[in-house]
C-alpha cells in the first residue's frame, strides 16, 4: 500500500512484490514475483545465495 512508500526510501534497497499499488511499484527499486509464486521467498533465497558466492 501507499502507506510503505516512506519505509521503501529509507530501506536502501527496496522491493515490492508484483500485483502492489501502482504508486509502490513506482517506488521500489526492485519487483518480486507474486505472491502466488511465493515471490519474497524467492527473493530472499537468491539474496542468500549471493551472499554465499
Amino acid at each position: 500500500m501507499p502507506n510503505d512508500i516512506p519505509m521503501l526510501a529509507w530501506a536502501g534497497t527496496s522491493y515490492a512484490v508484483a500485483g502492489a499499488h501502482e504508486s509502490v511499484l513506482a517506488a521500489a527499486d526492485h519487483v518480486a514475483p507474486p505472491v502466488d509464486e511465493d515471490g519474497v521467498a524467492r527473493v530472499v533465497e537468491r539474496l542468500l545465495d549471493e551472499r554465499e558466492t
